[in-house]
């Protein structure tokens, strides 16, 4: 007797190969025009599918697992985070979560230290004037549109993971002083390599840094991590990074902050209401004190690529009967 091939519904158009080797190995069911599925879509999804592959555009709630059917015993999800995921009512429901762990951190990582670049050396800012219809550059001069050296300046990395670490080292060679914050502090050997100093006080190091670059997940304990009262620890000439997740940051208080100079600039590949991004932000940009990118963090070829693969091989070795490689847990979030 053949067995069935798995019936995998997949959220989001993937790069050509991943789909060319999901149809090969199971019944895939793609998104060939990447239209975003709303609840309704998702709802009819986990209703049929034996496999969900969700993005992080994609909130599988307990409304949506909910109504999943039988056959549903898997949700591969094709990103690194899973905030996105009601992981404790899947599992509840006896639904395993993977998800692709390791492939994004150097993408990541560089996409930050651009940031880390760009802003303070007002990077975005002078492409825009070269540019601009109606506006001439007016050639060099030494006092014009002058920004802020990055050698010898403090940089706090808050979440020391994968993306962090590798943050660390780019940021190492720019000559930057390293520190960061994490629950839990790294081995000697890592701090020594990186020549990184840990901070137990999240307050006492955001008072003192020069950059701050944002690098955990969000999760309940990270929501909102950089609040109004902790923003407001952060010196005038300090700049704010984040390429993790939007959630971490009130963005209302970042973006007060910022218009009254009160904080010098932030790079911001993530936003808290994804795809809307706060219109107050938007005007910030446009007057020079923000780089906003569309979350580029993971958007490599090689990058995306490596992550289908990785959704593959969780689904995979799954159907045969085995523990995926990046099964997911709750009490890993």
């Amino acid at each position: 007797m053949v067995r069935r091939k798995p019936l995998v519904v997949v959220t989001r158009k993937l790069p050509e190969s991943v789909e060319t080797r999901m149809r090969e190995l199971f019944d895939a069911k793609l998104n060939v025009d990447d239209t975003p599925m709303d609840q309704a879509a998702l709802v009819e999804a986990v209703k049929t599918a034996d496999v969900l592959v969700p993005t992080v555009t994609d909130r599988i709630d307990s409304a949506v697992l909910s109504q999943a059917g039988e056959n549903l015993r898997l949700i591969a999800s094709f990103s690194n985070g899973v905030d996105h995921i009601d992981v404790s009512t899947a599992l509840a429901r006896g639904i395993t979560v993977t998800n692709t762990p390791g492939v994004l951190t150097e993408d990541t990582a560089d996409l930050t230290m651009g940031l880390i670049l760009a802003v303070p050396r007002r990077i975005a800012e002078g492409a825009q004037v070269m540019t601009n219809e109606g506006e001439d550059w007016q050639g060099w001069s030494p006092t014009w549109m002058l920004g802020r050296r990055i050698w010898g300046k403090r940089l706090g990395i808050i979440g020391m993971g994968r993306i962090g670490q590798a943050v660390a080292r780019r940021a190492k060679a720019f000559g930057l002083q390293i520190h960061y914050h994490n629950r839990h502090r790294l081995p000697h050997g890592v701090e020594e390599t990186l020549d990184a100093t840990y901070w137990d006080s999240l307050d006492q190091m955001l008072a003192r840094m020069d950059i701050i670059s944002v690098n955990c997940p969000h999760t309940p304990a990270t929501f909102h991590l950089l609040s109004a009262r902790r923003l407001k620890l952060l010196k005038p000439e300090a700049y704010v990074v984040n390429t993790a997740r939007g959630e971490v940051i009130d963005e209302s208080a970042l973006a007060r902050l910022l218009e009254s100079g009160d904080i010098a600039g932030a790079g911001l590949d993530v936003f808290e209401q994804e795809p809307a991004v706060n219109p107050k932000l938007v005007r910030l940009a446009r007057q020079g004190k923000v780089v906003l990118l569309p979350h580029l963090g993971s958007a490599t070829l090689e990058g995306r690529v490596d992550m289908g693969e990785k959704v593959i091989v969780n689904i995979k070795t799954f159907m045969d009967g085995h523990r995926p490689p990046d099964r997911v847990l709750p009490a890993m979030l």
